[in-house]
């Protein structure tokens, strides 16, 4: 059962299934349209080096870019990324790059960010970043391979080449910080800011 009030369903700047499915059960009624930006020239043009303020600014141009196409609409962009130390990882390109990450996280302890915004008028009138300290388990090249084999294609679609949410599990040793965070949307305090526009029946 929706207990969305807006006169138009919300807008998720996005085409991950997981964020669209956290706020269909917490009972939003939501629109997926994906921001075509450039996120590794926004990142390289501002100059940023800090996690957080990074995933905070990709959020904001996602959810401006598509709140610019339809002004009236309520949109939330969100954004994660990945640091090991001053690393910073991106989705990898594919099974080797995947493997290359998982060997430098293995052992490891790494954070987690996760950002979202929310944009009205092409104005961003909410953000928000959380953070997540993630220590993923020891683990040879054959334990790797076989997750790679396991796993499939997936692996691409997230920072750090695995989803905690999925087989992702297997990797970790030790898990800190809130659920919705790790899993890319810190939805809680979005919950908040949409109570307090009188968007929400609860």
């Amino acid at each position: 059962m929706s207990i969305w009030r807006g006169d138009h369903p919300l807008i998720l700047a996005s085409q991950s299934a997981v964020r669209k499915s956290l706020l269909e059960n917490a009972g939003l009624t939501v629109e997926t349209m994906p921001a075509n930006i450039d996120e590794r020239g926004i990142q390289q043009k501002s100059g940023m080096k800090n996690p957080g303020g990074i995933a905070t600014l990709l959020a904001a141009e996602k959810a401006k870019h598509v709140s610019a196409l339809h002004p009236k609409r309520y949109v939330v962009g969100a954004d994660q990324t990945l640091a090991l130390g001053e690393r910073l990882f991106s989705k990898p390109a594919g099974r080797d790059a995947a493997a290359d990450q998982l060997a430098a996280l293995a052992g490891q302890m790494h954070t987690l960010h996760s950002a979202v915004s929310v944009a009205r008028q092409g104005q961003v009138v909410f953000s928000h970043v959380g953070a997540a300290r993630m220590t993923m388990r020891k683990l040879t090249a054959r334990d790797i391979a076989s997750y790679l084999d396991a796993a499939g294609d997936k692996v691409t679609t997230s920072v750090g080449a695995y989803q905690l949410e999925g087989l992702g599990a297997h990797l970790l040793e030790k898990v800190d910080g809130d659920h919705f965070t790790i899993l890319g949307l810190p939805l809680l305090p979005l919950l908040a800011f949409l109570r307090g526009e009188n968007l929400l029946s609860v």
